[in-house]
């Protein structure tokens, strides 16, 4: 078979075989050619350890929003794209699409008092953390009463609606984290929504009018200890501009013991309230307990931008359809020490996601190597602020330079495998897109096995920024660490992916360090490399599967 009939069949795959649950036909002629191959191995360790020894110094301070470190980490960037070949893909040709932001940094209370026929007093960073919901130089709620209405979720394809029309204005809302997961009928089971998510928590509460929002934290139901919470929403947090949007005053978290002798102080009991949650004839419960806060807010305005680059495809019919691989270059910057190390406040963000952007610039090195580039185009596209709620990729999906139907399919990739060689890869929306079949011949080609999201309670796909291109009809592709290392025995790849989360994951110690072992990293970014030269070179575009939740989107991005 000839290389253009493989890549015709790949391609009538990829509209046909969306729904076929085996490997993609393996064919004579394959897209790995020696030039391909070549390209590929340009692909090494030396070229990712390059950039995240840069970019993951401290010299960058952490690469938060708006900051030196963030103007820095972007103009490196755009150096980067220019020394491997690339062309700027911003607005008016420039390597930047610069956006802005708002700077809400909240005075948190040492305290927070509810009150019935006694008070419960909860306890800053122990207890709760909470954030101003607004942007305004104060947030406030009055002698507001506390309702408890489940998981605040309105799902009508699920049958499901938490609030049953009761009128919750004004209310502070306290719900459960995640979504339905215990039964394969409810929602997706264990494999969370973006209903599980907290950012549909807040706008959700905002939507039936409640002054405030708290959702109780377990490491189960948020898929991370409550040290990230703490580290995460202190100190400056960024938001696009509002535009009209409903909005909750007061946005916050407590514990799961925090949020037990609130509903105590009701009479109630909280495995009892979670057991009435769990079913759809769940009403709201107003528990009597009543509470007002004032929150002072310093306000800033400020810029950051998404760095994009471009290297034009081969086929004069096809290079205005493009490819894009993403990945976030921001970190959280300079906050709470570590505290295995007082001395230590910056938050380097070595594989989050330092290692991404180091991945995504070796890909785009890979295909300007390549002797002809492929017959779409190729765009890498380093957004920011994805620590602050997936901002940049919000903005650009927002504002795309691309029309979203002639984008073919985004790859993400964020925080990569530090630990070694894997059997298995892991592609974060299996099951979703014809893109399963592209996945699976790279596996094949690379003696591996494609596996679905191995931790699907915690909601991945739903918190990294192919979700915003998935929302205006983007096939994705989602690559995250396989599990299965070589030369380990079993479980050892569950347990340092864990230990990574439990120690490191959004910590100032998430550093570059002489244990990290780049073999994985090369290893997905030559996996992903594959995938979208598949991709680029097909003769169809991806497309979700019948029934996806973002399909609609497709077909009418499609138009």
């Amino acid at each position: 078979m000839s290389q253009t009939k493989w890549i015709l069949a790949v391609a009538a795959c990829l509209g046909a075989c969306a729904a076929d649950e085996g490997p993609a036909p393996v064919a004579d002629v394959t897209p790995f050619t020696a030039d391909a191959e070549r390209a590929a191995a340009s692909i090494d360790a030396d070229t990712i350890h390059e950039v995240v020894a840069e970019i993951a110094s401290d010299g960058y301070e952490g690469r938060s929003p708006g900051s030196a470190g963030d103007e820095r980490t972007r103009a490196y960037l755009a150096q980067a794209l220019e020394r491997i070949g690339f062309a700027p893909a911003g607005p008016s040709r420039q390597w930047e699409q610069p956006f802005e932001l708002v700077g809400i940094e909240t005075a948190q209370p040492e305290q927070w008092t509810f009150s019935a026929e006694s008070d419960v007093v909860l306890r800053q960073n122990e207890e709760f953390i909470v954030s101003s919901g607004v942007q305004s130089e104060s947030a406030r709620i009055v002698d507001a009463e506390l309702v408890f209405v489940g998981y605040g979720i309105q799902a009508p394809e699920h049958q499901w609606d938490d609030f049953k029309d009761v009128d919750l204005e004004g209310k502070v809302l306290l719900m459960l984290n995640n979504d339905p997961d215990w039964d394969p009928e409810l929602f997706a089971g264990e494999r969370r929504l973006y209903y599980g998510r907290w950012t549909y928590k807040y706008e959700s509460a905002a939507r039936q009018g409640a002054a405030g929002a708290i959702i109780v934290h377990t490491t189960p139901s948020a898929g991370y200890p409550w040290q990230v919470v703490q580290t995460s929403w202190t100190g400056a947090q960024f938001e696009l501009p509002a535009t009209g949007e409903p909005r909750v005053q007061i946005a916050a978290w407590v514990t799961e013991s925090a949020a037990e002798k609130l509903v105590a102080l009701a009479g109630e009991k909280l495995p009892a309230l979670v057991a009435a949650a769990r079913t759809r004839e769940f009403r709201p419960v107003p528990l009597g307990i009543r509470t007002s806060i004032t929150l002072a807010n310093g306000l800033s305005r400020t810029t950051s931008g998404n760095v994009l680059g471009i290297l034009e495809g081969s086929d004069p019919d096809a290079r205005d359809e493009v490819v894009i691989y993403t990945a976030h270059h921001d970190h959280l910057g300079i906050g709470e020490p570590n505290p295995a190390d007082p001395s230590d406040r910056i938050y380097n963000g070595a594989r989050d996601n330092a290692s991404g952007v180091a991945m995504v610039l070796a890909i785009g090195k890979a295909f300007a190597e390549l002797r002809e580039p492929p017959h779409r185009s190729v765009m890498l596209a380093f957004v920011g602020a994805e620590e602050q709620g997936l901002l940049g990729s919000q903005y650009y999906a927002q504002q795309p330079t691309i029309a979203p139907g002639r984008i073919a399919a985004t790859i993400n990739l964020d925080a990569g495998n530090i630990w070694g060689l894997t059997r298995d890869i892991t592609f974060v929306g299996l099951g979703k897109s014809s893109l399963d079949n592209v996945a699976r011949t790279v596996a094949a080609y690379q003696d591996r096995i494609v596996k679905p999201d191995q931790f699907p309670d915690r909601g991945s796909f739903y918190r990294s920024d192919q979700f915003n291109l998935a929302k205006i009809g983007v096939p994705a592709m989602y690559l995250d660490e396989g599990t299965e290392f070589v030369g380990q025995a079993e479980g050892w790849g569950v347990a340092k992916i864990e230990e990574y989360e439990a120690r490191n994951y959004h910590q100032p110690s998430d550093e570059l360090t002489e244990n990290w072992n780049f073999g994985g990293l090369v290893q997905d970014a030559q996996f992903a490399f594959w995938a979208g030269l598949i991709v680029a070179n097909a003769d169809a575009m991806p497309a979700w599967n019948p029934g996806d939740e973002f399909e609609a989107a497709r077909l009418a991005a499609l138009e």
